[in-house]
């Protein structure tokens, strides 16, 4: 009897503790031309979702991230889009490193969505709530 006990009193415990798992809300912050920290953030990211696929993902690049993005020169090109496909996760760059740069929208891994400015980006994140990273070395 007390081994049965011990049994629903485990099961009740552990269905509690998943019931409270809240999503989380993580903004990735790029900004290095570093390509080991492009391939750090894919690794980060994708393991993230897949371990917490009701959370919400955003990496937000500029100034130096701008070749993790452009479907010439990134070394991340082809995970990128696939992660860009779900739901959960933005890839988004900023259009002044964009016009620095000289980049068209055409020149971007299909997926990626440019916003007006990468760090107010981050500031209205994290106004919302969401957690921050700066991926770096």
């Amino acid at each position: 009897m007390k081994f049965i006990s011990n049994i629903v009193w485990a099961l009740l415990f552990s269905t509690i503790c998943l019931a409270q798992e809240k999503p989380v809300k993580i903004v990735f912050d790029v900004t290095s031309s570093n390509t080991k920290v492009h391939e750090s953030t894919i690794r980060h990211v994708k393991a993230m979702s897949n371990a917490y696929p009701d959370s919400k993902f955003e990496v937000v690049m500029y100034s130096g991230a701008m070749d993790m993005v452009l479907k010439d020169k990134s070394v991340v090109a082809e995970d990128l889009e696939m992660l860009a496909k779900k739901d959960n996760i933005d890839f988004v760059i900023c259009q002044g490193t964009m016009k620095r740069h000289d980049v068209d929208s055409d020149d971007l891994i299909s997926g990626v969505r440019s916003v007006p400015d990468g760090i107010l980006e981050i500031i209205e994140k994290q106004k919302e709530g969401w957690g921050y990273i700066k991926e770096s070395q």
